[in-house]
């Protein structure tokens, strides 16, 4: 909801952002400072790593690669 709320004032607000939106902000940053200090996410993020690099190592191909549609020929 942090996002959320964030991205509507920013857009309410225009320039002004800066200045009107320190609450959202404040809220946005509380959120992610959360995650980042839980230790089930930080297990979670690692062992997502680990998985990529082990077929990394195995295929010689980037996730992100393998992600991407194949063009199909005619």
């Amino acid at each position: 909801m942090a996002l959320q709320d964030f991205t509507k004032c920013c857009k309410d607000s225009g320039v002004l952002m800066v200045v009107k939106c320190q609450k959202e902000n404040s809220a946005l940053k509380d959120c992610l400072t959360s995650y980042y200090k839980d230790p089930a996410f930080y297990e979670e993020c690692k062992m997502e790593y680990l998985k990529e690099r082990e077929e990394f190592k195995r295929t010689g191909i980037p996730t992100k690669k393998k992600l991407q549609k194949l063009p199909t020929s005619m």
